[in-house]
Order: structure tokens, then C-alpha cells, then sequence
């Protein structure tokens, strides 16, 4: 292992197969469920990224959720430190050993380990289980002294009652948080080792380090770094993330937008997101989505970062038949990116046919998915121009769009073209 922090190679593996029932959500896993708009395995992901001394960054996924982890991590800040995600195994010890070997191509000399489903976890907690490898410590877990009282208790009747048989001592006593570090080498050999001697059940990694023989340190964990596992802890993480953004970002910005497309011989036409039956088709460089181009240019001009034209112009060949979302999953990054957060995205619909009703709910889920905020945040609406005009004459479809967003009082825009 190099003497130097900074000539340590370091490498996270984050252990993402678990299907997490208790969180609801029916079959999407916990890992997968948004707080705050955004997927808990990607907020995991960036937080850890964004520590310099890491990196790289290996996920372990269950076999079946593949199309949900590209989901999940499309267009992340964390992609320059992703490595390709691996399968897990059958259990939580069994997908960490898979992630391990996976590691072994290119070892790293010390690697955390971390529940996906912990996002809370800061660059201080991960800072000072790095400190702690770096002074000597072959193992290292993340913890905060327990400070409730601690009862023991057992079934005591037929209905099920648990009654108290004593009070435990804390003192002395800690919970176990992650991440959890360790020698790359080290960990490997004791995961290994249970694994051939069919030790299961070790609850974490720390466990199967004290199985093995190896001394295992206490880093200060934080109280905050607390694991989702109900459905309960999942509205929780989604309160406290939106209280943090409106605590952070007290610079409330309001832009609208204007776009308007002209009807093409078709079948159908796309309007925010939704591919919608009709007798004619939009004209437009891209998919001509009248909708999403007008989002799209509401929240970057209340980023002041140029407009839809600005980014990709109409001239460049790579945008010819393009799928509007990624126009507007461009404009909403940005708006992570500068470290704030949409309020609202507001569409008015002008056309008289087809009727957007019907579609209404669909094209406001699926804004919401492109955008990474709850759909609560969005809003759809339609109006005819009662037959004036050239929507009024059905020449094509118009739509006026509204982006409220708070931002960073010292936010400066990366564009200054406007």
C-alpha cells in the first residue's frame, strides 16, 4: 500500500442487489424509488463521487435490474468514476464477494464499502474512514454510540405482545453504519475464506473482517447517515432533502418560453414525451415535440444559460429526428448542476386537435420522470384558440411553458449569451 494518502488508490463498491420490499413501491426496489425526485442509488452514487480521494466506483445490482440502474444513473455526475456495474449473489455477503472479485482487475489498495441504500452519508464520514486506513487501521466501520435505552424483550402471549426482560448496558455500545474500509487484500481474503467455509449470515463486512481475525476500528459515523428501509424512512429522506434544497437555494427564478411547430403529412405527433394519434405530424428538426422544446427553453432561461438553439442548433445533423427528452433532461441536469432545484414546470397546450386531455396525466408522469422531480411539480393544461389564428385554423400546435426554480444566491450562470 503507498505511504501517502494521496497515491492510495481508493475505490467504493456499493452493494445495490437487495430488493428492499419493506419500502413499498411495489416491485421497484428501495435503491431505486426516488427522494426528492431523484433515484436513492444515484443520490448514493454522486454523494460518494463527489469525495476527491475516491476513485472509482463499483455497484453491485441484482441480475433483473439492469434497465433500472441505467435509469437510475443516466447523464450522473458520478459517470467519469462508474465502473460497469456487476451481479450480486443471494445474499447481501454474497453480492459483496462478487463485487470484490470484480474489483481485482484493477485493485484498488483500499476500498469502502456502502449501502446503497444509505444517501445521506457525507464526504466528512467518508473522510475520516480513509484517515483511519491511513494510519494504520486494516478495517475500519463507521459508527455512532448508542443512545437510547436498549431493552430486551420476548413474546410472552398468545397474541403476540412482547414484554421487557431486562435493560440492556450501552455503554461501550455503537451502531454500525457504512461505509465500512478496509485493505483491498484483506477483505478479499476474509470474504473469500467465509465463503469457502460457508459462513453465512455476517450482517456487514466489518462482521466478516472480525470472523477472519482482523482488528476493526471505530470511525465517527453521523446520526444523519441513516439506511432507508421502510416505506416510513423513504418519506422521511423525501422531506429532509426537500428542506435542504429550500434552505440552500433562496433565489427564486421564474422564466417563460414560447415554441410553436407547424403540422407535416403524419400518423401521430409527440407532445411532452407522449407519442399521440393524429392525421397529421409535427415539422421539426427533432421529433418536433412543441411541448418539451418549450420546458426545455423556460428552465434555461431562468438559468440566464442560453435557450434550445444555443445548445443544439438546428444545423447540426445529430439533432435530426432526435428525441426531445434529452433536451429537457439536459436543461434539468443543469439545473442540479448549479445546485438548485425546479419548483414548478407549467405548460399551456394551444391547439384544437388532438385532444390533449386524455394524455394529460401520462405526458405530466413522464415530464416528471424526464426532469427528476415529483410529479406533483408539474402541471399540464390545454386551450383551443377558439378557430383564430393559425392553431385556430389547425396549421400547427403552440405552447407557453413556465419554469420556476430556486438556485444558489451565488449562483452564476455557465452561459452568458442572454
Amino acid at each position: 500500500m503507498p505511504e501517502t494518502a494521496s497515491a492510495t488508490k481508493v475505490a467504493v463498491l456499493v452493494v445495490a442487489a437487495g430488493r428492499g420490499t419493506r419500502a413499498g413501491g411495489g416491485e421497484t426496489p428501495k435503491q431505486y424509488r426516488r427522494i426528492g425526485g431523484v433515484a436513492v442509488l444515484r443520490r448514493t452514487v454522486e454523494a460518494l463521487a463527489r469525495v476527491d480521494r475516491v476513485g472509482s466506483i463499483q455497484v453491485v445490482i441484482h441480475a433483473d435490474d439492469r434497465a433500472l440502474y441505467d435509469a437510475a444513473l443516466a447523464g450522473s455526475t458520478a459517470q467519469a468514476k462508474l465502473r460497469p456495474p456487476v451481479g450480486g449473489g443471494d445474499s447481501r455477503q454474497a453480492s459483496v464477494l462478487c463485487g470484490l472479485e470484480a474489483l481485482r482487475g484493477d485493485a484498488p489498495d483500499l476500498v469502502l464499502i456502502h449501502d446503497a441504500a444509505r444517501p445521506f452519508a457525507t464526504a466528512d464520514v467518508v473522510t475520516r474512514a480513509l484517515d483511519a486506513l491511513a494510519a494504520g487501521a486494516r478495517a475500519v466501520v463507521a459508527a455512532v454510540p448508542v443512545a437510547d435505552t436498549l431493552k430486551r424483550g420476548e413474546v410472552a402471549t398468545p397474541d403476540g405482545s412482547v414484554q421487557v426482560r431486562g435493560t440492556v448496558e450501552r455503554t461501550g455500545l455503537w451502531a454500525a453504519q457504512t461505509p465500512q474500509g478496509f485493505v483491498f487484500a484483506d477483505i478479499l481474503e476474509a470474504h473469500r475464506r467465509a465463503a469457502a467455509a460457508g459462513v453465512e449470515g455476517l450482517t456487514d463486512d466489518a462482521a466478516v473482517a472480525e470472523w477472519q481475525g482482523l482488528a476493526v476500528a471505530i470511525s465517527p459515523g453521523d446520526a444523519a447517515n441513516s439506511k432507508i428501509t421502510t416505506m416510513e424512512d423513504l418519506m422521511q429522506a423525501d422531506r429532509i432533502i426537500q428542506l435542504e434544497e429550500f434552505a440552500r437555494c433562496g433565489d427564486v427564478r421564474v422564466a417563460t418560453a414560447y415554441d410553436v411547430h407547424a403540422f407535416e403529412p403524419g400518423n401521430e405527433v409527440i407532445l411532452g414525451g407522449i407519442a399521440i394519434p393524429h392525421d397529421r405530424a409535427l415539422k421539426g428538426h427533432s421529433d418536433a415535440d412543441v411541448v418539451l422544446h418549450a420546458l426545455t427553453d423556460a428552465i434555461l432561461g431562468a438559468l440566464c444559460d442560453g435557450d434550445i438553439g444555443h445548445h443544439f442548433p438546428p444545423s447540426d445533423p445529430q439533432w435530426r429526428g432526435a428525441p426531445s427528452d434529452q433536451f429537457l433532461r439536459f436543461a434539468a441536469e443543469r439545473v442540479r448542476r448549479a445546485g438548485g432545484a425546479i419548483s414548478l414546470l407549467d405548460a399551456t397546450v394551444v391547439c384544437e386537435r388532438p385532444k390533449v386531455g386524455p394524455h394529460r396525466e401520462a405526458m405530466r408522469a413522464r415530464i416528471a420522470e424526464i426532469c427528476g422531480v415529483p410529479v406533483g411539480r408539474v402541471a399540464v393544461k390545454a386551450t383551443t384558440s377558439e378557430r383564430l389564428g393559425f392553431t385556430g385554423r389547425e396549421e400547427g400546435i403552440a405552447t407557453l411553458a413556465t419554469a420556476t426554480l430556486r438556485l444558489p444566491f451565488d449562483y452564476l450562470p455557465g452561459d452568458t449569451s442572454c
